[in-house]
């Protein structure tokens, strides 16, 4: 499935609604850690392995939707390690990350079942597109019109300004939908009560603060009434929505 990101992006979910999962898989510390922020951003579920061994290991627990994997690793190399993962989830993308330049090795990936790969040294931005290519051509995350937001188990959809939770319909007026749609628009975002009168009644920040406190009042009566909270205040600095704790 599919909602939309704060950075305007459609973002990928699993067909149950949770976060895609990716392994990524390098010996080098501070390529792990910034691949695992840039994916993170993505609103994505991480774990990380420094070696093939420890790669197949996470991949058992993780059930992974797509691996990032390095080429060399200290233990064993990728191909190795890729023969391994795919005994457990045949139908599983991985991308390769590679310091070589040799064609031949290129293709060795290609044809060992590898789905793609990035040469180091790489730009995240092109890591995560070619993650989102290849998750969504797996069928790892299912599509729903890009109309349709979709924070945890609250949907809203744009088009029809139907609004559920759990499945069960919520009746919200003209001006309780859009201020929901804008946080869903931004999930997990601390949005300011300048912000959200801008956006939501484009008024100038001027002393009316208190429709911003009223109206999310009036969306928790609604959306949280009896079940585990969603919408969340931060003292002193806004409101946000997420999916609740189990």
């Amino acid at each position: 499935m599919t909602t939309i990101s704060p950075q305007g992006r459609t973002e990928l979910l699993r067909p149950d609604g949770s976060p895609v999962r990716v392994l990524v898989v390098d010996d080098e510390q501070s390529i792990t850690e910034l691949l695992s922020m840039a994916l993170r951003y993505e609103g994505w579920q991480i774990r990380s392995a420094a070696d093939g061994r420890g790669a197949v290991r996470a991949a058992r627990e993780f059930r992974p939707d797509a691996v990032v994997l390095d080429m060399m690793l200290p233990d064993m190399d990728g191909l190795s390690v890729l023969g391994r993962l795919r005994r457990e989830q045949q139908d599983m993308p991985v991308l390769f990350l590679t310091a070589r330049e040799a064609v031949e090795d290129r293709i060795a990936g290609l044809t060992a079942g590898g789905d793609d790969y990035v040469t180091k040294p790489f730009s995240l931005e092109e890591v995560v597109a070619r993650l989102r290519g290849l998750i969504r051509r797996s069928g790892a995350a299912d599509r729903r019109p890009e109309s349709v937001l979709v924070v945890g188990d609250l949907t809203l959809d744009e088009d029809s300004h139907d609004v559920t939770r759990a499945g069960v319909d919520i009746h919200l007026t003209a001006t309780e939908f859009e201020l929901l749609r804008y946080l869903m628009r931004n999930p997990r975002r601390v949005l300011s009560k300048a912000q959200i009168l801008d956006r939501v009644w484009s008024y100038d920040f001027g002393g009316r603060a208190n429709v911003v406190e009223l109206y999310i009042s009036y969306l928790r009566r609604k959306i949280d009434a009896g079940r585990e909270p969603m919408i969340h205040t931060r003292r002193g600095a806004g409101y946000l929505i997420k999916p609740a704790v189990a």
